[in-house]
């Protein structure tokens, strides 16, 4: 017996959003940078200093990942930690100038790519995907 998922609008939204994460993995995969490693630094390039669970609030990841994945980061020399001079249990994140040069590279053709792939919906369309993804999402 074949089970077909009832709901073809959460099928839909999870197809698109696999082939969405997949375009721009193999796209970061080229300058040796994940997926995960690209949305901390983005939040970073987009926010400036964050704390670390600040990033992981933004990015959808838990607090454990995070500290590997900032490691990994730091030590590419990409970003920083210092510490809060008010609250000394919390550390802040910030790009280094490196770091802030690759985004500068990243951010256009990452910018363009994006685009490409909704460019076949007219304002409208988009608008209209916008308000509905925010209602599904606000109900949830």
């Amino acid at each position: 017996m074949e089970r077909k998922c009832q709901n073809q609008s959460f099928l839909l939204l999870m197809q698109s959003s696999k082939a969405i994460h997949d375009r721009i993995k193999k796209e970061l995969a080229k300058i040796n940078i994940s997926i995960t490693e690209f949305s901390v630094l983005e939040v970073l390039y987009q926010r400036g200093k964050q704390t670390i669970q600040q990033i992981g609030n933004s990015i959808l990841v838990s607090s454990g990942s995070m500290t590997y994945i900032i490691d990994k980061l730091e030590q590419r020399g990409l970003l920083i930690r210092s510490d809060c001079p008010d609250d000394r249990r919390m550390i802040h994140v910030t790009l280094t100038v490196d770091g802030n040069g690759l985004m500068d590279e990243i951010m256009p053709k990452y910018d363009v790519i994006v685009n490409q792939m909704f460019e076949l919906l007219s304002s409208d369309e988009a608008e209209l995907l916008v308000k509905l993804l925010t209602k599904v999402k606000n109900n949830v």
